[in-house]
Order: structure tokens, then C-alpha cells, then sequence
């Protein structure tokens, strides 16, 4: 094997069938127990320990001890932004599931993805950031805020200095799945997020990733997130 960064491991690791409903189910942005992760899964607890360590070791998850309980959560945001591009990638090239639920088209709608809102209204977000100039592509191929970005994110409630003071990026355009284009993840993305719950707008459903906007929510975020023609 040539010497680099061992995407084989990281590709086998995400690649099973188990793991994947696993870290998938982590994507919530909720700190699951290996038993609620086995049932995510459809296997035995015994079983899920084990993905789970391998998981660990590999640094895509770690463990969080509460009492006697431990809990799972993704390592960090790189992991949901790789899994999120991967289920682009996958809906991209028609490699979608055939079985389908009751809240798919409310994922597709509003969803979280890991700490931002992803699916038909976060694209909407991003979208509407890009028709303002509030974001633009960099040089180096990631998105930068601009000063009006940052006018735009204090009139909405938002304090700017604090998503550039962490040490995750800024902004970043995220694929998602679904909708084949892009939402807004990074700090940005989080803060926009947690403000639109903190307005009411929106509430995230109980043991599940989607985010179901009220009907006067969601005309206040289209009007709040306007596409503007060039």
C-alpha cells in the first residue's frame, strides 16, 4: 500500500452495513447508548460494543461517561461532514435505499446534519446567503463570510466575533443528500441553527433528526432568507 492518508481503513470502517446506521443515527447530534445504537443498527448490543470500538479506535467516535451510563457521539464535525458528503455522493450516483418511511419527505424538508440544518430549507439558507453576497467562495475553495455577511448575522441575532473565534471553520458549504446541492455547516451554520430554534420557528422532533417548522416559521425563515436574482 502506498504511503497517505489510509482511506481504505476509514472506507471499510463506514462501509458496513451496521456502522453506517450507527453513525448515521449519530449524525442527530444526540449522544446515543451502544443499546439505542443496536437497535438503530437491527443488531445485538454485544455486537454494536464491538463496531463501536472499532469505531473509537479509529477516532470517528468518542465515549462519554454519565454515572453508569456511556454515551456515543461523533468524534468531531469533519465526521458528519464526511458522512453527509458520502450520502451525497450516494443519492448523486442513485444509490438510494428502497425502503422508505413516514418521515422521509419531513428529512428532506428540515433536517439536522450533525449541529446545522441541512435538507430543502437549508439549502434554501445557503441559497439566499450566496444571492446577497453575505457568503462567497474563497480562493481556496471554501466560504468566506463578508462584512454584510456579518451585518446580516447581527441583525439577526447573531454575534459573528463568536463563530470566528472557533476553532472549527467559519463557513462551509456541506452536500447534502437530498437536495444534491448545498447547505451551510460550520460555525455559522450552527449559530443560524440554534437561532431558529431559540425563535421558536422550529423544533426538533423527539428521537429523530427531523426539524419541523411551524407554518408561520417557515414564512418567517423564507422571508428572513430571500433569493435574490442577479
Amino acid at each position: 500500500m502506498r504511503d497517505g492518508p489510509d482511506i481504505a481503513l476509514i472506507g471499510s470502517l463506514i462501509g458496513d452495513p451496521a456502522r453506517a446506521n450507527m453513525l448515521t443515527a449519530l449524525m442527530s447530534g444526540k449522544a446515543l447508548t451502544a443499546s439505542e445504537l443496536a437497535a438503530e443498527a437491527g443488531i445485538t448490543a454485544q455486537t454494536a460494543s464491538s463496531h463501536l470500538g472499532k469505531l473509537a479506535d479509529a477516532g470517528l467516535v468518542d465515549q462519554r461517561k454519565q454515572g453508569r451510563h456511556r454515551y456515543y457521539v461523533l468524534s468531531d464535525d469533519d465526521v458528519g461532514q464526511a458522512l453527509e458528503s458520502l450520502m451525497g455522493l450516494a443519492a448523486k450516483k442513485g444509490h438510494l435505499r428502497v425502503r422508505t418511511g413516514p418521515n422521509d419527505p419531513a428529512l428532506r424538508k428540515a433536517r439536522v446534519c450533525y449541529d446545522h440544518l441541512a435538507g430543502d430549507l437549508g439549502v434554501r439558507i445557503y441559497d439566499s446567503l450566496l444571492s446577497q453576497s453575505h457568503v462567497v467562495p474563497a480562493d481556496d475553495g471554501s466560504i468566506r463570510l463578508t462584512e454584510s455577511g456579518n451585518a446580516f448575522l447581527q441583525s439577526f441575532g447573531i454575534n459573528p466575533a463568536h463563530s470566528s473565534r472557533s476553532r472549527r471553520p467559519q463557513c462551509r458549504a456541506c452536500l447534502d443528500w437530498s437536495e444534491r446541492r448545498y447547505h451551510l455547516a460550520g460555525s455559522t451554520g450552527h449559530a443560524i441553527y440554534l437561532r431558529l430554534l431559540e425563535l421558536g420557528w422550529a423544533q426538533r422532533l423527539e428521537a429523530s433528526r427531523v426539524i419541523q417548522f411551524s407554518s408561520s416559521g417557515e414564512k418567517n425563515l423564507l422571508a428572513q432568507f430571500p433569493i435574490l436574482n442577479g
